[in-house]
């Protein structure tokens, strides 16, 4: 083979190494572009996906600090009831310093705890608050009383007993109005000045002492079992007396703006309660609680939750959260005659029928 044969062979080869080349950086490059072209879909539909889905945020304020009077708020969170809902709600402790109902005024809660004096209160103040579930279907507040130093069958029993009070709080408004009742006056009785020290109860000195029934009572109990002492519980209920306890409130605007996420949220905690009712859930609602109370025995909170389901839902046949209305109504007319409020304020007007769940 001559020379420029030769090389006229091998620059054939060379021109078609090099348009081989040339073709394979050009699928490469088509194969880039559609991967990012592919990939930024992607990102856009996932990003179209998330806004679509995001769940809606709400602060929902509590009464007062986490225990179990709370164990129904934790199990909707803690077992994403709100989740399923949509919804991803910030559950926060109240206290002395919280004020759910002035929250909600300000915006820094969609909804919130407050017991139905609060309500009635704020009402009287012109604050625009709706009632959407009551918790409590019978008031925690009792009293509770050695049956060795008193025995009570009737109201006119508590003549001439010393009788412990907190002036300014809920359980002077009920016992006047017990008091009134049996057509007893404050000169009948000897009312005692109670606090936080429960001293006098301990030390005999009072015997007649008002308490949280299944918080403070619990611990009180204890201790006066390992005395070798007996005791009663003297229930207002009984005698006629409901005034309303802890319920689940939200602003009028937030009512008639979203409809829905109220509708959802009250459908949520709902559930959440009575799921944390349901003995069959018993030991998953005592592991939910020791995640909030680290400091009280599992015996502790099992005796405060057994007795939480019969304050929560008393009545089979009622379901969890039904509004009292019955009550509500005395709850206000008692604020009213003993001039706590200086006028009615028709609470019935804010209080919402709990949706189906």
């Amino acid at each position: 083979m001559s020379l420029p044969d030769i090389l006229s062979k091998r620059d054939g080869r060379q021109e078609c190494k090099e348009t081989e080349n040339e073709a394979a950086q050009k699928n490469d490059h088509i194969a880039k572009d559609a991967f990012f072209v592919s990939l930024a879909a992607i990102i856009a539909i996932s990003g179209i996906s998330d806004t679509a889905t995001a769940a809606e945020k709400v602060n929902y304020r509590l009464k007062w600090l986490f225990n179990t009077s709370v164990v129904g708020d934790l199990y909707a969170d803690v077992h994403q009831f709100f989740a399923k809902q949509d919804l991803k709600v910030a559950v926060k402790e109240g206290g002395p310093e919280r004020d759910a109902i002035r929250e909600l005024e300000m915006g820094r809660a969609q909804f919130g705890v407050a017991s139905a004096d609060q309500v009635i209160r704020a009402l009287s103040k012109g604050a625009q608050v709706v009632v959407i579930a009551q918790l409590f279907q019978i008031n925690p507040l009792q009293w509770m009383y050695r049956t060795d130093k008193m025995t009570i069958n009737s109201l006119v029993d508590l003549k001439g007993q010393t009788l412990g009070v907190t002036f300014g709080g809920n359980d002077e408004a009920i016992l006047r109005t017990l008091l009134a009742k049996a057509s007893l006056t404050e000169k009948d009785v000897d009312l005692f000045s109670v606090r936080y020290d429960y001293t006098p109860f301990l030390q005999k000195k009072v015997n007649f002492w008002p308490v949280y029934r299944n918080s403070q009572a619990v611990f009180l109990g204890a201790k006066l079992r390992q005395a070798g002492e007996s005791f009663d519980f003297f229930i207002p209920g009984d005698y006629g007396v409901r005034f309303v306890a802890n319920s689940v409130v939200t602003s009028k605007k937030m009512l008639d703006t979203k409809p829905e996420t109220v509708r959802k949220f009250t459908v949520a905690l709902l559930q959440g309660w009575q799921a944390s009712m349901n003995v069959a859930n018993n030991d998953t609602a005592i592991k939910t609680l020791q995640k909030y109370d680290k400091d009280s025995t599992v015996e502790t909170l099992q005796e405060q939750l057994d007795i939480t389901r019969g304050l929560i839902h008393p009545d089979p046949n009622v379901p969890i959260g039904m509004i009292d209305m019955a009550a509500w109504k005395q709850t206000e007319q008692i604020m009213l005659t003993q001039k706590l409020i200086p006028a009615p304020v028709s609470v019935e007007k804010v209080l919402r029928p709990i949706p189906k769940y």
